[in-house]
């Protein structure tokens, strides 16, 4: 089996002496891991950093089988953000959660161009906190858990889009949903559109939101809790004031 394919770096680990299983989101086919040889080295680390862009040239003999993988870099990847350590936060946040929520071997284009996204968005700092959430949301999308935000689930209306059904992930207009307002999830007016601008709190809502539907669709079924990096990079947000 053999393919080439754009791709970005998920996780590595060291394998052996010399080299790395890496973990990789492809364009075309999907989430893959592969051994790199020398891939321990010092000349190949920068380039198995996590959200680093790559060619991977993939090769095995038989299709269940792990196979290897030659990489070429494509632009600077991380290192264009190591003067803003939240940004880097964020770009390890993403890969970590793609690489616990994506099947392997499964085509998802969707949470490629998320991801694609996100990796442009990160060297805007006002922006990419949002953009985050936005990937969350392609991601869900992708996998068939796409959240339904184009009218109210109770009453059909198309207006005052304020709230989403935490148990549905259908939107609810504020008079549809002021008496169940404690129960429901708050809805970001960006989350509608790019043109709604952002708020204080409304990164934070976002964030929320699209945790609650990961857990609740995604890593509850498999007994898994958010990644780690995930939950650390709310914190730092936070910390930050940025929410």
């Amino acid at each position: 089996m053999e393919f080439e394919d754009d791709a970005y770096v998920l996780s590595a680990r060291v394998h052996g002496e010399t080299g790395a299983i890496v973990e990789l989101l492809t364009a075309h086919h999907g989430k893959w891991a592969a051994h790199v040889a020398g891939g321990a080295s010092r000349r190949m680390k920068p380039l198995l950093q996590a959200g680093a862009r790559t060619i991977v040239h993939y090769r095995a003999r038989v299709s269940d089988q792990l196979g290897s993988a030659q990489l070429e870099p494509v632009g600077e990847g991380p290192a264009a953000l190591f003067d803003d350590p939240m940004a880097l936060a964020g770009l390890s946040a993403a890969a970590a959660v793609a690489a616990a929520a994506l099947p392997e071997r499964e085509p998802h284009p969707g949470a490629f161009l998320a991801f694609e996204a996100l990796s442009s968005a990160l060297l805007m700092p006002d922006i990419w906190p949002a953009v985050f959430v936005r990937f969350e949301a392609g991601l869900l999308q992708d996998l068939g858990f796409g959240l339904d935000l184009s009218k109210c689930a109770a009453t059909g209306s198309l207006d005052d889009l304020v709230y989403v059904s935490p148990r549905t992930g259908r939107a609810v207009s504020r008079t549809a949903g002021e008496p169940y307002k404690d129960r429901l999830l708050a809805l970001p007016p960006f989350m509608l559109s790019s043109q709604g601008g952002l708020s204080p709190g409304d990164v934070r809502a976002g964030l929320d939101l699209t945790a609650h539907f990961l857990e609740l669709f995604v890593f509850g079924p498999l007994n898994r809790p958010l990644p780690p990096a995930r939950v650390w990079l709310v914190d730092r947000l936070t910390d930050a004031q940025r929410l």
